[in-house]
């Protein structure tokens, strides 16, 4: 019996799997909501595996966040379907702290990210569904937050390493992944909460991406993900450049170093030396206050930081201290 022919997007579902994958010999595992992109790159996968074109064994994982009331209803109907298409699944119950300080969103993606790490286990790669509009979503967002080239660079390719997590869609738009499923005959679960306004990217989806596109001309999407791209390239650069740089884990740094870097690289040093000292997530105004005691030193006391870090100035050199109330609390 003659093989069914792919259709167009289906075909470019596959051959940016396949491109991924090439020679993979360890376990892959494909990350599926149930959705319109993640259902494609299953179906990509099970495609290429019932053809022997990966040497890889393959499977599924779908993660329940517990967030909806049908939410173990919807997972299990999800991997009915990817069982449909020949791949093992395994189905995870996660807890998402919804008071968590960094927004539910976020409080999810932890959840699930350490849900497939565990589900995939350390040898195995974990395949992510994003896609150039996601891509391009993530470079609005973060130039909204103005956190600078690192977070205008998006999304990574790939990320981590016990497991490898791999993003093959980044460059299809979402309009391919979901006349991909149309093409296989997949059914597709569509979230909700893809449609609630009350999250900051489903209003870059639906409102800002579009009004752009409206009002600048078809192709924003594009030249976002084409910016997070560039971005990545020059950030990896960068911090390439000042990791060489940051002093040995307790040493002091020495103002006259940091004053003779230039800026893109100094403020790097300066901030990969506080999170080596304990300072966590350093902001751009805690990474400015500490180069002031570098560009305008008139004998400051210090500057406090998170977690009862202070940093002072002594004889040229930057050293990390102790606040006096944190020293107090260690103390009984």
């Amino acid at each position: 019996m003659a093989r069914r022919a792919l259709g167009p997007a289906a075909l470019q579902v596959v051959q940016a799997v396949r491109q991924v994958l090439a020679g993979e010999r360890r376990p892959v595992v494909v990350a599926c909501s149930g959705g319109a992109d993640s259902m494609a790159l299953a179906c990509a996968v099970a495609h290429l595996a019932r053809r022997g074109c990966q040497h890889a064994t393959a499977s599924a994982a779908v993660i329940d966040h517990g967030l909806q009331p049908a939410s173990s209803e919807v997972a299990a109907e999800v991997a009915n379907r990817l069982n449909e298409i020949g791949l093992a699944v395994t189905t995870r119950r996660v807890n998402v702290a919804a008071d968590s300080p960094d927004g539910m969103e976020a409080a999810a993606r932890d959840a699930r990210y350490a849900a497939l790490a565990e589900v995939a286990g350390a040898e195995a790669v974990v395949l992510l569904g994003h896609t150039l509009d996601d891509q391009a979503e993530t470079v609005l967002l973060g130039l909204a937050r103005g956190s600078g080239t690192r977070s205008l660079a998006g999304m990574p390719a790939q990320f981590g390493r016990s497991p490898q997590f791999i993003r093959p869609l980044l460059g299809l738009r979402r309009t391919t992944t979901a006349q991909a499923c149309g093409e296989w005959g997949a059914e597709v679960w569509s979230d909700p909460q893809n449609d609630d306004p009350t999250f900051t990217r489903v209003r870059v989806r639906q409102r800002v991406l579009p009004m752009l596109e409206t009002e600048l001309g078809p192709g924003i999407t594009e030249a976002l993900a084409r910016t997070a791209t560039m971005a990545r390239q020059d950030a990896d650069a960068l911090d390439g450049l000042a990791d060489s740089l940051v002093p040995a884990a307790g040493e002091g740094l020495a103002a006259a170093s940091l004053r003779t870097m230039p800026e893109a690289i100094a403020s790097r040093v300066l901030r990969r030396w506080l999170v080596d000292g304990g300072v966590d997530q350093p902001s751009y105004a805690h990474v400015q206050a500490v180069k002031a005691l570098v560009d305008d030193w008139h004998g400051q006391l210090g500057v406090d930081l998170p977690g009862g870090i202070r940093v002072l100035r002594e004889a040229g050199t930057l050293v990390l201290g102790r606040t006096p109330h944190a020293v107090g609390l260690g103390e009984d």
